[in-house]
């Protein structure tokens, strides 16, 4: 059977990539995966990124509900305060587990992105090496 170019080409068309996996419910197989048309991949890497900047966003608000101080020095200023920082602080904890989590994914499309680009420069080289023979 001869080497068909078609078919290693359709093959690097696309890239599955895995979704990381959720750091609170760690599990031996990871998150589930996704398959991209190669052509499509900078625009998914671009709204990732853009999820990463509003998260950043977020994270800066949170910080802020998380470190409120009470309006007045009554008991009512201060119950409220009690009441406000959990909250503001559960915020920022789950905002920045989502950044981590973003960022890993972000990591895993660009590594793929770099794989699809390796793997086209591989094939240009077989081909050009079977091309000469």
């Amino acid at each position: 059977m001869g080497y068909d170019s078609n078919a290693e080409e359709n093959r690097q068309q696309r890239v599955t990539v895995s979704a990381p996996a959720n750091p609170d419910k760690p599990s031996a197989s990871g998150g589930g995966g996704f398959t991209f048309d190669k052509d499509k991949i900078d625009g998914i890497i671009k709204k990732w990124t853009d999820l990463q900047a509003e998260l950043k966003k977020d994270y800066r608000d949170a910080t802020l509900m998380a470190n409120v101080k009470a309006p007045g020095k009554e008991f009512a200023s201060g119950d409220w305060e009690k009441l406000a920082n959990p909250s503001g602080k559960a915020f920022l904890e789950q905002n920045q587990k989502m950044q981590d989590y973003v960022k890993n994914y972000i990591d895993q499309l660009t590594a793929a992105k770099q794989k699809i680009a390796t793997n086209e420069a591989e094939t240009q080289a077989s081909l050009n090496k079977h091309k000469a023979v």
